[in-house]
């Protein structure tokens, strides 16, 4: 089976033929546990979310905050192993048929092997990776297996980030640019609209690609201020959140039907 790039570049134009914006899903594998985590993410998928993004759980997650932090350490004290990952994967898009996609850092990739990780992504039907740490310098290896297996590559832009080198990022990428709306780790906060909508418009004058805007994203509200200028609104913290609030597996995926029923009305009310 070759990657599902095809799938969610598909995805991504229906969505803006129909006038708004797509709503992604970030939750790690693994989270509260193997099973608990594919159930998860077969919630917000099947509860409004239009594509997921699954996290691989690292040990050193420097860009992310404290609430993903916690999920990712129960997740590796539970014994997580990339072959979880991928079929988490599997599991998700097997049951749905949305794109699903692997959140990364670069290092556990590069250790466990580029060509065996794409390959085995791509077997499992994914849709691609977003290489959070990846300098686009630095990518060509993994950009050529990931193209020979139908993956999207997506880089993640800042604020901070230059025209110039914005122009290197997105010829380089594909699927979609993932923009995040401020410095800093990830987490539940009030995001900078004025800057992340420059950052969209900066970004779209460089390349053809679905620009989507994620960190600080969690309320409906938030939701819909970002679909009103993106093509998609990634939100990853308050998912995590409800889980660990949650007193056991059944009150927590209440929460996130809950939480994605009323982001998917924000996304798609924004515009």
């Amino acid at each position: 089976m070759s990657g599902n790039l095809q799938l969610l570049n598909d995805t991504l134009a229906s969505i803006r033929a129909e006038g708004r914006a797509a709503l992604i899903a970030y939750l790690p594998a693994g989270f509260p546990t193997v099973d608990g985590g594919v159930a998860a993410i077969k919630t917000v998928l099947d509860s409004g979310a239009d594509i997921v993004e699954v996290g691989l759980p690292h040990s050193d997650p420097v860009l992310d905050g404290p609430v993903i932090q916690t999920a990712d350490d129960l997740a590796l004290r539970g014994g997580l192993k990339i072959a979880d990952v991928i079929r988490t994967v599997r599991e998700a898009h097997a049951a749905t048929g949305k794109p699903v996609l692997v959140m990364s850092y670069w290092n556990p990739i590069a250790r466990y092997g580029i060509e065996r990780f794409a390959t085995e992504l791509a077997d499992a039907g994914g849709a691609g990776c977003i290489l959070s740490d990846l300098p686009v310098q630095e990518s060509a290896t993994w950009r050529d297996h990931a193209g020979k297996q139908g993956l999207a590559t997506v880089f993640v832009v800042a604020p901070s980030t230059r025209d110039e080198r914005l122009r290197r990022i997105t010829a380089a990428g594909s699927g979609f640019v993932y923009a995040a709306s401020t410095m800093g780790v990830t987490g539940v906060r009030e995001t900078d609209g004025a800057s992340a909508a420059d950052l969209v418009r900066r970004t779209r004058a460089t390349t053809d690609l679905p620009v989507c805007v994620g960190i600080g994203v969690s309320t409906p509200d938030q939701a819909a201020e970002v679909a009103g200028f993106a093509d998609g609104v990634a939100v990853g913290t308050a998912f995590v959140q409800a889980l660990l609030d949650a007193p056991d597996e059944t009150t927590g995926l209440a929460s996130l039907r809950a939480l994605t029923t009323a982001l998917a009305r924000g996304v798609r009310g924004g515009r």
